[in-house]
């Protein structure tokens, strides 16, 4: 009797547990572990060491040109969006599939994920537009801090030593900045101060979400990027379509722009800022861990700073040195301890 040959399932019917066929790294051996850590690591400062570049990009639109914020988000998420979508439809198709598949509780993480995204970056471009790209980068570390707390919680210990001592360095930059040495007073603009933390609080959202949820487990890190960056480009270009109908879009502004600006703006900004560096960065994550990865993060008001004194002549006290300076001592204290997972 013929033996019946097993259909084999293919990309697009294969299960939705495992799609992207990698051993799980848990199990992978020893060596192989820590190279991936490192290539973790190497992603993820890339990846932070481009949204500096970013920031000195937006404060230079929004001090030469005059766009909004939204402007500047809904641009770089769109124009990103359709790198990650163009990459993903030649390369990886099946994905979308099983991710337009999925449960309705992966969807909601998906939402959650993607609206971190959108409030991250309009977030942070208000904190540039009220302070500038260094100090807005800076205080986007803060969100460290949050991912540490978060993790504790969840794993119900308290922070190892040199975690805690991480914790005392950024806050102590974070006061420096915003008082100028001065405690009894608020240097920083208030704008600028709410803005920043609520930047803060997104990106640990975002750096915890997907991990947390299994995303990048379950579709890759590219892939859940990619729809991430699609809600965050829908919300957005809704967001811009409202402030334009309510005459606060500063149309004129996005008229008078030359060739050079919607260089800086689609290449600088949108591609290398966004497209690359959320790609790099959120790989990272996904081989180094939430914890690891945000403390990486901290190369990124280095990038910004050096952007934004070279290119753009921004002036920056010594105590906003100082607090970038206790910012990277917060870095070198727990990376240290940052373990191959």
């Amino acid at each position: 009797m013929a033996k019946t040959k097993a259909k084999q399932p293919n990309k697009q019917t294969a299960d939705a547990s495992q799609p992207t066929g990698r051993q799980p790294l848990a199990e992978q051996p020893v060596g192989a572990r820590r190279r991936v850590f490192w290539i973790g690591i190497a992603c993820a400062l890339a990846g932070a060491g481009l949204w500096g570049v970013s920031g000195a990009c937006a404060q230079h639109l929004f001090s030469h040109y005059g766009i909004t914020p939204m402007f500047a988000t809904a641009v770089r998420s769109f124009v990103a969006t359709l790198f990650f979508f163009g990459v993903l439809v030649l390369r990886r198709r099946y994905m979308l599939e099983l991710i337009w598949k999925s449960e309705p509780r992966v969807k909601l993480f998906f939402l959650v994920f993607g609206g971190a995204l959108f409030v991250d970056q309009f977030a942070y471009a208000m904190t540039i537009a009220f302070t500038n790209a260094g100090t807005a980068t800076v205080l986007q570390m803060l969100s460290t801090v949050f991912v540490m707390l978060f993790t504790c919680v969840m794993g119900r210990h308290l922070p190892k030593g040199n975690e805690f001592a991480g914790l005392i360095c950024a806050f102590a930059a974070t006061v420096l900045i915003a008082t100028q040495g001065d405690l009894g007073t608020l240097v920083l603009p208030a704008a600028g101060l709410f803005w920043g933390l609520l930047n803060a609080v997104c990106v640990a959202v975002y750096v915890l979400t997907p991990r947390a949820a299994g995303l990048f487990d379950r579709f890759g890190s590219f892939a859940a990027t990619s729809v991430g960056m699609l809600v965050t480009c829908v919300c957005s270009g809704i967001t811009y379509a409202v402030q334009l109908a309510m005459g606060a879009g500063a149309p004129e502004a996005v008229a008078g722009m030359d060739a050079f600006g919607w260089l800086v703006l689609i290449g600088g900004l949108a591609f290398l800022g966004t497209f690359v560096s959320f790609g790099l960065y959120l790989r990272g994550v996904a081989f180094v861990g939430s914890v690891t990865g945000s403390l990486l993060g901290a190369v990124e008001p280095i990038s910004a700073s050096v952007c934004a004194c070279v290119f753009l002549g921004t002036a920056f006290s010594g105590f906003d040195w100082a607090g970038l300076v206790l910012m990277l001592i917060m870095l070198a204290l727990v990376t240290l301890g940052g373990k191959p997972r």
